[in-house]
């Protein structure tokens, strides 16, 4: 393209006056300088590579220099944007002007095809492409209902006999069958992440309990030493053991320790030297790893962990079986603390406790304390207990393998449409050694499996989700949520910047009548309103509905997405009719075999689909929820419930600074609930910021250096009967221990910290949200 002069007589045909002649005398110099700017040869070849192809030729070089488009920042464009420039051209054209109304016509033409070509290109173009890169209704409530829709009671039933049909399989051919399961579904990317760990497994031949004045020798189950009984059941006997307990060999007096609280240590310390002693202890009540910590510190040698009948359901006949436990508190133990990849230093630590430790039958432990089988049915428990007078003496011969092994995850991805960098990561466990048949971990995974395949149903017809979801299978599960610690903490940077919630599909089914809902606080109020819309299957409706949304410990792998990433969690599950009443963390015991944990216990599957609906609704809601639904008043409202539990302590400090924690929810509710509610106020910058303190909301409530076994994020209590901070009250109990408050007042002071820091918090959000607003208008 170039510039053409015209000339002042050219033009004087067209002007009424002098003044105007001038005028295009002035503008004809002025056109004569563009042409000599730099710069001008690099425009023309612009100008020349942005025609139309097919309609170079019908445009007349003399109208070029009337086209403002010609030059993005030329001299006409210049002109234009003077006011004078639009006086100098106001006037049409004379009526004898053939030449420019032919002109000005064909330029018409010429636009009007270019209109009408590009309105076809834009529409078929996007009735081809796929949209796949954007979510038109994230938050529309029919996409999760059509989602939800595809899980069927059949499909998980197929799933699920398939699964178990892998339960004696080395964990890496469990691993690779999911991997390919997965990814015929339609999961983009599926990974098969491996770590070398540390794992502690059963010795060439099962340990062992021999009376000392009798010399009869037991085996964990309760039955006599010798070899037909070893080769009937050498699995269940070898499988019963604590991993990563010391090893050898302890001759010592037995002494009863009940559950081994605080109570029944300083009774126990009245009357008896401790030193080197057996303790004989029930699972249950609190934590086993916080049980053992304080039979070390009290100077115990060993420990011979069993259940009372009295604490298990009626239904359950467990009396002559021995169980496996873990007493690894997560991750691999040799990598404490980073993740065990290739060239990682592994250290020494096959021994996690000082203690001799050996799980036993509750028939071996009636053996111990000489008492006698319950007579009638209907004959009330009497929890079992050893007679202070009696004294007996044992050796305990504790014999087990550490081994290096290659542990498998498989991880998913759903990459998000609009927050591809923003995770909700959804967990079950594939674990199992070889020869141990549990089933348990098939329900969970087979739920998962279910829910992936309805998903990518929708997924392959252009639908996405807001936010990436993460599936993830993880090994070594039951040696102490070992798969999921080494991943988390290989990706932990990225975790802790990324990583918006935690869905636990940890053995979802434990039984039939009760809908357990377990949920951080934030997320109380989302589970409550999901199990409102579904209709459950289980037996004693109102049970389902009447068990409230807690947040207390949980079982499996969410452990160190809530306690070190500080990520909300929630987990929906099935429970029996007993299992609120009965002593809470006997799921901390492994059985081979469980009377209850099979395919009989939901034989129509409708368990496994409501929970399939549930974790997948919840999954759904928070993957696509433009503002995420987190509730940050539930917090601040939680934090005064627990305090309000512990009125014996003396807390005006906390409770101050609870009342203005809850304040300042309150306002940051109003501010989140504007943008959740009106699409209007959702301008990006604002809801990134807001996303991003409710995501970040309960890493103010991690706490350093809490007692073994409980949770470092505070807002956990730890069971359904405990009502109150769990740190405050094992420091209570503490005091009693050592006759001093200085456990108490570092338990208040991480309190504070945490109220402190979360008021912070919200503080900045508050200011954040005025300064958008402010900036908005």
């Amino acid at each position: 393209m170039a510039y053409h002069k015209v000339s002042g007589d050219q033009k004087a045909q067209y002007l009424d006056n002098d003044d105007l002649q001038a005028t295009s005398l002035e503008l004809e110099w002025d056109m004569e300088k563009e042409l000599e700017e730099p710069g001008f040869d690099h425009f023309q070849l612009d100008g020349t590579v942005h025609q139309p192809v097919g309609h170079t030729q019908n445009i007349d070089i003399d109208l070029e220099p009337i086209q403002p488009s010609a030059s993005p920042k030329g001299r006409f464009q210049r002109l234009q944007e003077d006011p004078d420039y639009v006086s100098h051209y106001t006037r049409p054209p004379p009526k004898n002007s053939r030449c420019s109304f032919c002109c000005m016509l064909k330029l018409f033409c010429t636009t009007m095809s270019l209109f009408i070509l590009g309105i076809l290109i834009g529409y078929y173009g996007h009735t081809k492409c796929p949209p796949s890169s954007a979510s038109p209704e994230p938050s529309n409530p029919h996409i999760s209902q059509e989602i939800l829709n595809e899980i069927k009671a059949k499909d998980l039933a197929q799933i699920f006999r398939d699964l178990i049909q892998l339960r004696e399989k080395e964990e890496r051919e469990i691993a690779t069958k999911l991997l390919i399961q997965w990814a015929s579904y339609g999961l983009e990317d599926v990974q098969l992440v491996n770590y070398s760990v540390l794992l502690d497994l059963p010795g060439p031949s099962p340990n062992t309990v021999t009376l000392n004045h009798t010399a009869e020798c037991f085996y964990p189950s309760g039955q006599p030493c010798n070899k037909e009984t070893q080769k009937l059941h050498s699995q269940d006997l070898l499988y019963s053991y604590a991993a990563y307990s010391a090893k050898g060999t302890l001759m010592a007096e037995v002494i009863d320790v009940q559950y081994g609280t605080v109570e029944d240590l300083l009774r126990i310390h009245s009357i008896k030297n401790v030193s080197g002693k057996i303790a004989l202890l029930k699972l249950g009540h609190s934590p086993l790893l916080y049980k053992l910590s304080l039979l070390e510190e009290a100077g115990f040698g060993g420990v011979l962990l069993y259940i009372d009948p009295c604490d298990l359901p009626k239904t359950w006949n467990m009396s002559n079986k021995a169980f496996m436990v873990s007493l690894n508190s997560g991750g691999d133990p040799s990598t404490p603390g980073y993740p065990s990849i290739d060239g990682s230093y592994k250290q020494d630590r096959s021994n996690l406790t000082s203690l001799l430790v050996q799980p036993i039958s509750a028939m071996l432990a009636r053996k111990l304390l000489s008492s006698p089988e319950t007579g009638h049915e209907n004959e009330a428990c009497k929890p079992l207990e050893l007679s202070a007078a009696e004294r007996k003496i044992i050796i305990l011969n504790v014999q087990t393998q550490p081994t290096y092994r290659t542990m498998s995850n498989i991880i998913g991805y759903l990459k998000g449409a609009t927050l591809p960098d923003r995770y909700v990561i959804v967990g079950s466990h594939h674990s199992s050694l070889n020869g141990y048949t549990s089933q348990q971990w098939a329900h969970g995974t087979a739920v998962m499996t279910a829910f992936i395949q309805a998903l990518m149903l929708k997924v392959k017809r252009g639908w996405r989700p807001d936010r990436t979801i993460i599936f993830c299978s993880w090994g070594g599960t039951i040696f102490g949520k070992v798969g999921s610690y080494e991943w988390a903490e290989d990706f932990q940077k990225v975790l802790q910047r990324n990583a918006v919630a935690y869905v636990s599909l940890h053995n979802p089914i434990r039984g039939k009548a009760i809908l357990q809902s377990i949920a951080s606080p934030s997320l109380q109020q989302l589970a409550t309103e999901i199990r409102k819309r579904h209709n459950f299957s289980c037996l004693g409706r109102d049970k389902c509905m009447g068990s409230n949304v807690s947040s207390v410990q949980m079982q499996g792998d969410s452990d160190y997405f809530i306690n070190h990433l500080g990520v909300p969690a929630v987990q929906f599950s099935y429970e029996d009719s007993t299992a609120l009443e009965s002593a809470s963390f006997l799921s901390e015991a492994l059985f081979s075999e469980h009377s209850t944990i099979s395919e009989e216990l939901d034989s129509s599957f409708s368990l496994h689909e409501s929970i399939a609906k549930l974790t997948g609704e919840a999954t759904l809601q928070i993957a696509s929820s433009p503002v995420l639904p987190f509730n940050a008043l539930d917090i601040a409202l939680e934090v005064q419930k627990n305090l309000k539990a512990g009125d014996h302590l003396d807390i005006d400090q906390l409770l101050t600074m609870a009342d203005t924690l809850r304040e300042s929810a309150q306002l940051f509710q109003s501010d989140e609930m504007r943008p959740a509610n009106d699409p209007k106020e959702r301008a990006p910058t604002r809801v990134r910021m807001l996303n991003d303190v409710l995501q970040n909301l309960e890493k103010n409530f991690l706490v350093q250096q809490v007692p073994s076994g409980f949770y470092r994020n505070i807002l956990y209590r730890l069971d359904e009967r405990t009502h109150q901070f769990s740190v405050l009250l094992e420091a209570v109990e503490r005091c009693k221990l050592h006759q001093s408050n200085e456990t108490l007042q570092a338990a208040l002071s991480k309190v504070l910290n945490s109220f402190n820091s979360a008021q912070v918090s919200f503080k900045a959000g508050l200011d954040v949200f005025e300064a958008a607003f402010v900036g908005s208008k």
